[in-house]
């Protein structure tokens, strides 16, 4: 994917003196008095405010915050404290403007400011084309650094980038596009892709598209349940949507066409309750009772995983292969995640998304071993599915002229 970027732009000169208007992903979680409780999408976004900001323009801020009822601000959809708190991040004061679309912003090179939660704007979910243009004439120069909406289009997505005198990516949007480019579409082969989760049904669509690219295709919880049904073995009371059988088949018979493989547990560990605290055990997976439910791959399973990806040249990673938050089940997705690790030391490029998978990364101190985390969510997601993402879509179109 071809994008034009802040950075080259920066370089070229192109920022100074100019009024930039960065989408950034804000959208922080706070506790019940509004505090906010992870700072990581803020941080994220302060490379391109401060790049921006650097090369001499005016900057605007523009996310959106929680799910508001468009046409009204509530006190809980305002953005003003994390206008305060991104202050102290960027190193600038930044206000908060809430009547930007009427009275516009005036703003001077070097100064910046935060608009107002943009989807508490008419017309901003449904990609208004006349909301769009107003957010455009804001700006000489719009920036979307908020990869995890790329995957939707909306006035302030991929609305504006139609509009605006001139597009690019921010560098976190850029990095996403470059290492999911990396990932997929350019990838080193063996490409190794690992899905985990509880259900079939909501990767399906994922499952079915890496099949027709990867060499290995691994699967984890309630998803390898499935496959195992599929494959004729008994999985238990174990989560599993026996109704979706056929379709791992097909995934299979698609995998198999291409010379591919997708490697099912050998052996598993169990229990009777899905707690912590639950009695469990080791057992081949033809051994699972009709009681048991499996939370977790065995040793010899976790190890033949792990051989797997050591001779990977890309691996894709999107869900656990076991209960890891329950430490008797946390061996197998520890096990995965080391050697996911191992084999970027050596050379591999790596991918994880997904909000379970990048907990897994920080759970077991593997963040600065994998070539890239994606902050995505369904954006990562959904360009795993194959799907054409709106606003890198328009990035790219602007990008070709």
């Amino acid at each position: 994917m071809h994008v034009q970027t802040l950075e080259s732009l920066a370089k070229k000169g192109a920022l100074a003196g100019k009024r930039v208007l960065i989408r950034s992903d804000l959208n922080v979680p706070r506790d019940s008095e509004g505090r906010i409780t992870n700072e990581t999408r803020l941080i994220a976004s302060v490379p391109a405010v401060r790049l921006a900001l650097d090369a001499g323009a005016a900057v605007m801020i523009m996310s959106h915050l929680g799910r508001p009822t468009e046409g009204e601000v509530r006190p809980e959809d305002s953005l003003a404290e994390v206008a305060v708190r991104m202050s102290e991040l960027v190193g600038v004061p930044i206000g908060l403007s809430r009547n930007y679309l009427e009275n516009g912003v005036d703003l001077k090179p070097g100064q910046a400011i935060m608009l107002e939660n943009c989807r508490c704007n008419k017309g901003e979910k449904k990609n208004n084309e006349e909301l769009a243009k107003k957010y455009a004439a804001l700006c000489d120069v719009f920036v979307n650094d908020a990869f995890g909406t790329a995957h939707r289009a909306q006035a302030s997505t991929e609305g504006v980038a139609r509009f605006a005198p001139v597009v690019c990516a921010g560098p976190l949007m850029a990095a996403e596009i470059d290492a999911l480019t990396k990932a997929v579409a350019e990838a080193k082969h063996p490409l190794v892709a690992i899905v985990g989760g509880s259900k079939v049904s909501t990767k399906l669509t994922i499952l079915s598209n890496l099949a027709q690219k990867v060499d290995q295709l691994i699967v984890g919880g309630g998803i390898a349940n499935t496959f195992l049904m599929a494959a004729g073995f008994k999985v238990g009371k174990s989560l599993a949507e026996p109704e979706l059988v056929g379709e791992c088949s097909k995934v299979l018979e698609t995998l198999k066409a291409k010379g591919a493989t997708l490697p099912l547990p050998v052996d598993v560990v169990v229990a009777k309750e899905f707690s912590a605290t639950a009695e469990h055990r080791t057992c081949a997976i033809e051994d699972v009772a009709d009681d048991e439910m499996i939370l977790d791959v065995g040793p010899q399973t976790a190890q033949m995983l792990a051989d797997i990806v050591s001779k990977a040249g890309t691996i894709v990673w999107n869900g656990p292969v076991g209960v890891f938050e329950m430490q008797p089940y946390s061996h197998g997705t520890e096990k995965l995640a080391q050697a996911i690790a191992q084999a970027t030391d050596q050379g591999a490029f790596s991918i994880a998304g997904g909000g379970d998978t990048v907990s897994a990364v920080s759970v077991f101190g593997i963040k600065d071993r994998v070539s890239y985390t994606s902050t995505g969510g369904g954006a990562f997601l959904e360009f795993l599915e194959g799907k054409t993402l709106p606003a890198v879509a328009v990035l790219e179109a602007r990008a070709e002229g």
